[in-house]
């Protein structure tokens, strides 16, 4: 990691590309040999307003203009190839931080050369194969991460159908994986190059008033909470730059491989994180709407607690033969049975506990209707449109209902299980 030369220099390159320590440009063109082979630099002026920069391109000049320019004489050179980037002083805050830093990896990203296949969210109902530029270190707190699995998550098809606005076009989807730690920033502590490890869909600082209390979903920073493969890059490619690595990374243990850890950082999180929030008994009868991959994540969470009865409604055949067949001792029943059988098998009118993972108009319905009165409904999935929930035919049932997204901050306690044989999604995956 480069770091710049001279007391007067103490802000850190931006990019771990970059092939030459950081120095004063007085110190860069003197004859020391660092600026060999640099035709061209780039100026950067963050003077000027944010429009301009991001719909003009940078100007490109001479060493000997910069060198005649007492301002830029003063600024950090970093040097990549036969290009380098000069960085200003931004006098008047006319411009975040953070936009300077992306505008300036653009640049290093079209210098460096090094290029991943990525898929893309170009526009809805349209993803893409393509080559991007390979992410760099941007922050301390980065990691870079090569991808060695991800799947697919049905959030990625909310995105494509352009059910999730906040999803950013141009984006690389893809926010549950594993892979090998290629490089860290230097405030990065708790992994390193080489550890396998798993990437959480999560992006959480650990510090802010929500973060301290577990709820990592709703972490105060600009990228917090599901950021990765929706508002930043994420990890259906060859890298991903993880944010906070040291929150966002957990190392997959000795015995554990690749497909045992890859549903950990999310569609395992999130059954881990219903069954954690619904308050199971040992006296419950707990019913799951839904048996996608989500849905049987949430029922082996669930077998955790290890309550007197559970049901688990489901309209395919071939996700209903899958639990009859892995998890005999399971209920299963189809949606048009599904509030007759539940009242049959529960004496207080319903399921204790109901959670809702399948996401549509009827089944958000049936999981109030099948709950008992003074019951908790714990609604995971994410639907396509806006729900309504009808409180005068609700009205006595006195639920509890708990929804959002999910907090995935336990992921080292489920490797754990996973580990100890406690857990196991391998089933899930037919192929890689």
């Amino acid at each position: 990691f480069a770091v710049p030369v001279g007391a007067a220099h103490h802000s850190r390159p931006p990019f771990p590309g970059a092939k030459h320590p950081c120095l004063p440009l007085e110190g860069a063109v003197s004859p020391n040999g660092l600026t060999e082979g640099v035709s061209s630099v780039i100026w950067y002026n963050p003077m000027i307003s944010h429009r301009s920069t991001f719909n003009e391109p940078l100007s490109c000049i001479g060493l000997g203009r910069l060198r005649a320019s007492p301002t830029a004489v003063k600024a950090p050179l970093w040097v990549f190839g036969k290009y380098a980037i000069l960085k200003g002083k931004n006098r008047e805050n006319r411009m975040n931080g953070d936009d300077m830093m992306k505008q300036l990896e653009k640049e290093a990203l079209s210098m460096t050369g090094e290029t991943m296949q990525a898929y893309t969210y170009v526009s809805q109902g349209n993803f893409q194969l393509m080559e991007k530029p390979k992410p760099v270190l941007m922050h301390p707190r980065d990691a870079i991460v090569k991808v060695t699995l991800a799947s697919i998550c049905s959030s990625d098809l909310h995105i494509k159908h352009g059910s999730v606005p906040r999803a950013v076009p141009g984006i690389t989807v893809g926010h549950e994986m594993v892979g090998i730690v290629e490089s860290v920033g230097e405030a990065v502590t708790n992994v390193k190059p080489g550890d396998r490890v798993t990437v959480n869909v999560e992006t959480f600082c650990g510090q802010c008033f929500f973060c301290k209390k577990g709820y990592v979903n709703n972490c105060t920073d600009q990228n917090g909470g599901w950021a990765l493969g929706c508002r930043i890059d994420g990890g259906q490619a060859e890298y991903v730059r993880v944010p906070f690595a040291d929150q966002g990374l957990n190392r997959i243990p000795e015995g554990v491989t690749d497909r045992q850890a890859l549903l950990v950082g999310d569609v395992l999180a999130t059954g881990f994180w219903a069954a954690q929030i619904s308050e199971i008994t040992p006296e419950d009868t707990v019913l799951i709407l839904g048996a996608g991959p989500t849905g049987i994540c949430t029922l082996l969470c669930v077998m955790l607690k290890q309550p007197k009865h559970i049901i688990v409604c489901e309209k395919d055949e071939n996700r209903l033969h899958f639990i009859q067949t892995h998890y005999p001792q399971v209920q299963t029943v189809t949606p048009e049975r599904c509030l007759e059988e539940v009242r049959a098998a529960c004496p207080h009118g319903g399921a204790d506990v109901v959670l809702e993972v399948a996401g549509a108009d009827s089944t958000f319905r049936l999981a109030w209707q099948c709950a008992r009165p003074n019951g908790l409904v714990t609604v995971v999935a994410l639907y396509d449109r806006a729900q309504t929930l009808p409180l005068p035919e609700m009205y006595g049932k006195n639920l509890t209902f708990k929804t959002g997204g999910v907090d995935g901050c336990d992921c080292e306690e489920t490797l754990a299980l996973i580990a100890q044989g406690k857990l196991d999604t391998e089933p899930l995956i037919t192929h890689t």
